[in-house]
């Protein structure tokens, strides 16, 4: 019995650590087995704001099209032939907001052992905290038409600490992995 006691506050953690699946927004009319090549449009990488030196950089859209293209290559999705028209045109979009969540610390309660216990009110503080998103958007467009075919996002809190390179990649290609893991549509 007590094992159980002990197992279920693990199971309880991992559940917790489970974000919820990407919900893709797709176009159901299309057929995506028809569609066997890929390439980035112009321009591949987007960010907003436009000027925040921690999205616009070669190096950050270069990680986020060398993890775009590792995932599309696992999913039999080839760059077209030279001289030929890609099947989808892929574009991605990094995007920071502010955003803000209250945090409730509670306190106070009972004190001491049986009978001689002293029972404190308890009191709940609760506080408003700024944090910054980033957010990742994946989109998908046909080349024949150039309608929006697919589209995707994830997105995790940025850390108020500098991160190295290694965090960075490992960051985007976590952000893109969540993202194209639900492509193509069943």
């Amino acid at each position: 019995m007590r094992r159980l006691f002990l197992l279920l506050p693990a199971v309880l953690l991992i559940a917790a650590c489970q974000g919820a699946a990407v919900q893709p927004d797709y176009d159901v009319s299309r057929n995506f087995g028809d569609y066997r090549t890929w390439q980035f449009d112009d321009p591949a990488v987007s960010s907003r704001p436009e000027n925040d030196p921690r999205l616009t950089g070669e190096l950050t859209s270069e990680r986020v099209k060398d993890s775009v293209s590792n995932q599309m290559e696992l999913r039999g999705l080839r760059p077209p032939a030279a001289g030929q028209n890609a099947d989808l045109k892929v574009k991605a979009y990094l995007m920071i907001e502010n955003r803000q969540d209250n945090v409730s610390t509670s306190f106070g309660g009972y004190w001491g052992t049986g009978w001689g216990g002293f029972w404190g009110g308890p009191s709940i503080q609760t506080q408003s905290v700024d944090y910054k998103e980033l957010i990742l958007q994946i989109d998908m467009l046909d080349s024949s038409d150039g309608k929006l075919v697919w589209r995707g996002s994830e997105s995790e809190s940025m850390s108020e600490r500098p991160q190295t390179p290694a965090k960075r990649e490992e960051q985007i290609n976590r952000l893109v992995g969540k993202i194209l893991g639900s492509f193509p549509p069943n």
